[in-house]
Formats: C-alpha cells, sequence, structure tokens
C-alpha cells in the first residue's frame, strides 16, 4: 500500500478511535466492562492468543507461546494520549510481577516506523507487535465494538479472558484483577479446563 494512503487510512482511524473515546469518557471512568457474553469471550479469547503478529524487531510472535501466565494484552497507538499515560504503569508492574508469571503484551494500531521509535524511547519492557489496522480486529473480536483505543483484555492462566477494560485503566485497578489471577497456580487447574482453552 503507497505511503500517503497508509497515512490517511491510519488518520481516518485515529479520528474515529479518538471520537469514540471522548464519548466513553464522558459515560465511564476506569472500570472493567460489564461481562462478556459467553461466545464473544471464548471468540476473543480464540482470535487474540491466535494472533502471529511481527514484533518490533521483525520477528514474527504467535500470542499463544505466553500462555499459561496471565496475560494483559493492550491495543494501543502511539497518538492516543490515554495509551501514553498508562504505558508507564505497565512497565512497572511488568518489572513488580514478571517473576510471578505477568506478561503484558502491547498489540500497537500504528506504523510500524513509529511504534519502533516509541518502544525505544520509553524503554517498553515487554513484548510490543505490530497489529496496524488490521490489529482492531483481534480487539473486536474480544468486544471492543466501538473500537476504542485504549482496549485492554486481561487472560487467566488457562487462556480465558478474566475482564476487559475500554479506555485507560490504572495500575491500582489493574492489580485488583491481576494478584488474584496470579496466585492462581496453572498446575492446580483441572486438566480439562486448560485444554478447553486452547
Amino acid at each position: 500500500m503507497p505511503k500517503l494512503n497508509q497515512i490517511i487510512l491510519f488518520s481516518a482511524a485515529a479520528i474515529v478511535a479518538l471520537s469514540a473515546g471522548a464519548w466513553f469518557r464522558a459515560h465511564f471512568m476506569d472500570g472493567p466492562q460489564p461481562p462478556l457474553p459467553e461466545e464473544v469471550s471464548k471468540q476473543g479469547a480464540k482470535a487474540i492468543l491466535s494472533a502471529n503478529l511481527p514484533d518490533i524487531d521483525g520477528q514474527l510472535q504467535t500470542v499463544s507461546q505466553w500462555q499459561g501466565n496471565v496475560l494483559v494484552v493492550n491495543f494501543w497507538a502511539t497518538w492516543c494520549t490515554p495509551c501514553r499515560e498508562e504505558i508507564p504503569e505497565f512497565i512497572d508492574m511488568q518489572n513488580k510481577f514478571a517473576e510471578q508469571g505477568l506478561i503484558f503484551i502491547g498489540i500497537a494500531i500504528d506504523r510500524e516506523d513509529k511504534v519502533i521509535s516509541y518502544a525505544n524511547e520509553f524503554g517498553i519492557n515487554y513484548p510490543v507487535l505490530i497489529g496496524g489496522l488490521e490489529g482492531m480486529s483481534f480487539a473486536e473480536a474480544a468486544g471492543n465494538q466501538m473500537s476504542v483505543l485504549p482496549y485492554t483484555v486481561v487472560f487467566d492462566r488457562r487462556g480465558n479472558i478474566a475482564e476487559t477494560f475500554l479506555g485507560r485503566v490504572h495500575q491500582h485497578t489493574l492489580e485488583k484483577i491481576v494478584i488474584p489471577l496470579l496466585q492462581e497456580q496453572a498446575d492446580t487447574l483441572p486438566v480439562e479446563q486448560t485444554q478447553a482453552a486452547l
């Protein structure tokens, strides 16, 4: 796709996401969404975990390789102000809880050059994948029908969606969800539940 067309498409996506985000901020603040319908939750988990996207080094990465940990999958963009506000807190949480099995994964709905520059400048310490405009389809499959950024999906160790957040999520709110999930050990889960999540 020619660079000008790509820029126009990203600009249009940014306008839609910013408009939806402004509406969302006026109606909701820093709390999880209502639970997703079971079918949406299952299909969303399957879509995200099967995503195969390049990282900032150009290597293809499948999200499912990190399954068995508590995953926080964050859809973001460099032009998104609330995304930029929450990323330092995600970096802090990754440092704080990595040894307990927490992995953040950033899926950028943005141009590769901007994502690489931003990730390097701010020292993002977790996997950053380049989703481009197509990356939004994974967020939509997991309940983000308004295409709001940021959008965060929390997975338990079995690969089930435990919680979703539309818009900015603060560290203290996310820790209330993540800490109990980290205390759940994968080897104590029933085998049939683990296999059902695959």
